[in-house]
């Protein structure tokens, strides 16, 4: 194994479109989603250990994750734990992590990754990924995964690509979550994919790209590396947080840099950003409908139940609807508006209190 490949798990977002089972005390990267006995952060962790070794694995989250992660990974070290004062969006995340492995290994290549996706091809998608990681290695790339799209989805993000007989494609152009009928064009095209949210760049070249991008990150983890790895770190990524923006790698860097690149891969992949992926990936009844619950159901089809096994669920003339029974609250609402359920969860925090999120 080539000592000097790092990954950079982010583990810091509160899974909102996965509301009322995801919540802010414990997401959905801390949830056994598929009842293996494992969270999709173990499985995540797990998943890398096969291209970096144990104490090149760190993980990015908010400093109010750190008791789970530490229950769940007892094994990652502190120093190897990057606790966020506040949220700052991907690019400060990038940043902390890039400056401080770079400090500890000028040669180093990242993967940095989402803790909550899904990937059912484990082989396939190591092989992809080391096409990647080898290519960063001997050249100043910025490297993104890119997956086939098999439908029109809307809630991705998408990265048009120039066509070529290499592995590693240049990146023509980045579009954000666009609507159906563009997606639908999107897909017809044939060279668009999604983007994964998973990077590959060797640190001095992302730290490069902060210099010239983002110039300002770039001076405020710059003036903090002295403090890594010592007791003041902590003090002055609170310092250096404070005074951050909020802004996305994608939007920061990758949009704007010359050198952005994409590997295209087919791996079984599901970011797992709504229930509606879920069900997607999930195993199905006759009709269609996913179910995760004690339940009786009639005339019922295409539907995702999710309830305590304490709690039986009677269902009649239901189709393409989500019903989620989690703790103190139910939500009942067409597949197709779960887009709607960060409105809901931002209307629950302002008419009912934090106590339903």
């Amino acid at each position: 194994m080539i000592n000097n490949n790092y990954v950079v798990i982010m583990a810091g977002g509160i899974g909102s479109r996965f509301w009322p089972y995801s919540r802010i005390s414990e997401p959905k990267q801390f949830l056994d989603i598929f009842g293996t006995g494992k969270s999709l952060l173990q499985m995540t962790y797990e998943r890398f250990l096969s291209i970096a070794p144990a104490e090149n694995i760190f993980i990015v989250s908010s400093k109010d994750y750190e008791g789970l992660i530490k229950d769940q990974l007892p094994e990652v070290s502190d120093h190897n734990l990057l606790l966020e004062p506040v949220r700052r969006n991907t690019a400060p995340c990038v940043a902390y992590a890039a400056y401080k492995i770079a400090q500890k290994d000028p040669d180093a290549t990242l993967v940095i990754t989402p803790s909550d996706h899904a990937i059912f091809k484990e082989t396939a998608f190591v092989n992809t990924l080391m096409i990647a990681v080898n290519a960063a290695k001997n050249y100043p790339y910025l490297i993104t995964l890119g997956i086939k799209p098999n439908r029109p989805e809307t809630g991705y993000g998408y990265i048009q690509f120039l066509e070529s007989e290499d592995d590693i494609k240049k990146v023509k152009t980045f579009t954000e979550k666009p609507e159906r009928a563009l997606a639908e064009k999107f897909l017809e095209s044939g060279d668009f994919v999604w983007n994964s949210g998973m990077f590959i760049w060797k640190a001095k070249t992302i730290i490069e790209a902060f210099q010239s991008f983002l110039p300002e990150i770039s001076e405020l983890f710059s003036e903090v590396s002295e403090s890594f790895y010592t007791k003041e770190e902590a003090a002055k990524i609170t310092e250096a947080y404070s005074l951050c923006r909020n802004i996305s790698i994608d939007y920061g860097i990758m949009e704007k840099a010359p050198n952005v690149y994409v590997v295209l891969g087919d791996f079984g992949w599901s970011d797992l950003g709504s229930w509606n992926s879920l069900h997607e990936i999930m195993e199905k009844d006759d009709h269609q409908n996913v179910v995760k619950a004690n339940t009786l159901l009639y005339d019922t089809s295409n539907c995702l139940i999710k309830g305590d096994k304490d709690k039986l669920i009677v269902i009649e003339g239901l189709e393409n609807f989500l019903v989620a029974d989690c703790s103190n609250v139910l939500l009942i609402c067409h597949k197709e508006n779960e887009q709607r359920i960060r409105d809901f969860v931002a209307e629950v925090k302002e008419k009912k209190g934090k106590q339903y999120l």
